[in-house]
């Protein structure tokens, strides 16, 4: 079974989603015959499940499952994984949340469920004590956490209504554990995979400091994702210490890598190194903004200036997480990554956060927006696209190679 196909399939969502994401941007430049909101519910969807939850779990299933005895189950996860998302790729972005789209989005949670059971089930003994595993395992149950949100949406609109406090709430709860559990997460597991296959022993003290930290982070942290409502301040108290707590698991996992630094850099290659670094940069600047949101001051703004927010997920979701893939699926030659390639789709992803975030600051101190600020932004997401569509083009001609 050729993985390599898979992440074809996997980048081929990605690009369909920064297309979306093009058209989004232009929206106020040039008049679109489509629903707005549709397209949105069409772009994140396809982002979230098309690449991202396609490239973690192809790279989990590689390292971790990967044998001749259990191909043919695996394919029939993959097929239905893609018969659900083909039809949310063709019902969201034309219906929205309808009974089409719906019936295909729960279809992925079943086939994600299908997956996390397949994994659960057979896994080889020999990595079960393994710290990988254990970030891996943790990652999924993540994953299946964050579902209960989009469960109880269908509950809530058909009780509450779509203007409950729950229903944004529900969305929340799903985000929160699908970037900070399920997605970061995978990613540091699967660094831990990397230098544990080249021998770097990482000592059981760190590795438990680091393990409850994280976890215990991520579950309080969610109570940053409720301030919005104006709670009592014990929600920020804890809330603030998930924060905390996430911030100090990732300075135990740094100061061990400045300890084996000249181990790590051998493993990754010259450009490896580099996204690595950018990523440890990105992910710093995510958990420093999630901590800042404890604050009642700036957990207001937040709340009430949209462009911060997006502009939060998209450092995660293109920063953090589309990197974190690129660098995991070149360095297991799933993808060839190309200098070219991933500086454009960087210079792409700095332009993008910087004007979002502009358009918020611009909101929060009163001032207006530069004229064209709109064209802008499209051309900087056109960049993104375009960065996507070379990285695809040049991985078929070093595959037809």
């Amino acid at each position: 079974m050729n993985l390599k196909r898979h992440i074809n399939v996997a980048l081929g969502y990605f690009i369909i989603a920064a297309f979306f994401g093009v058209v989004l941007r232009s929206f106020h430049s040039f008049e679109i015959p489509i629903n707005y909101k549709f397209v949105v519910h069409g772009h994140s969807h396809i982002a979230l499940m098309g690449w991202v939850y396609m490239g973690l779990t192809t790279l989990i299933y590689k390292l971790f499952l990967a044998n001749k005895a259990l191909e043919v189950k695996y394919r029939r996860i993959f097929w239905f994984t893609q018969l659900t998302l083909v039809g949310m790729l063709v019902t969201f972005p034309f219906q929205g949340y309808a009974l089409f789209s719906i019936v295909f989005s729960t279809l992925f949670l079943l086939a994600s469920y299908w997956f996390v059971w397949f994994f659960l089930k057979h896994i080889p003994a020999e990595y079960i004590h393994t710290n990988s595993y254990q970030c891996i395992k943790l990652a999924l149950w993540y994953m299946v956490l964050s579902s209960i949100g989009p469960w109880c949406l269908g509950i809530i609109m058909n009780t509450l209504g779509a203007g409950s406090i729950w229903y944004r709430l529900s969305i929340y709860f799903y985000l929160h554990f699908q970037y900070n559990g399920w997605m970061v997460l995978a990613l540091l597991g699967l660094f831990i995979y990397v230098i544990e296959g080249k021998g770097i022993k990482v000592p059981r003290k760190t590795f438990r400091q680091f393990f409850w930290m994280i976890n215990l982070g991520i579950l309080a942290s969610f109570f940053l994702s409720t301030l919005w409502t104006k709670p009592s301040m014990f929600l920020y108290v804890l809330g603030g210490m998930g924060a905390v707590l996430q911030i100090g698991a990732l300075a135990v996992l740094f100061v061990f890598s400045r300890k084996v630094m000249g181990a790590l850099t051998k493993i990754f290659n010259p450009l490896q190194n580099k996204v690595l670094i950018t990523i440890g940069v990105l992910l710093a600047l995510k958990m420093f903004l999630q901590w800042v949101s404890a604050f009642p001051y700036f957990a207001r703004l937040a709340a009430s200036i949209t462009d911060f927010t997006i502009g939060y997920l998209h450092l995660t979701f293109l920063g953090v997480v589309s990197m974190g893939l690129f660098l995991f699926l070149d360095y297991f030659r799933l993808l060839k990554l190309s200098v070219g390639a991933f500086v454009l789709f960087f210079i792409g992803f700095v332009l993008t956060e910087g004007l979002i975030f502009y358009k918020g600051i611009a909101s929060w101190l009163g001032f207006g927006i530069f004229k064209g600020y709109y064209g802008s932004l499209a051309l900087a997401s056109l960049l993104v696209f375009v960065s996507l569509v070379t990285l695809l083009v040049r991985k078929g001609q070093g595959e037809l190679e």
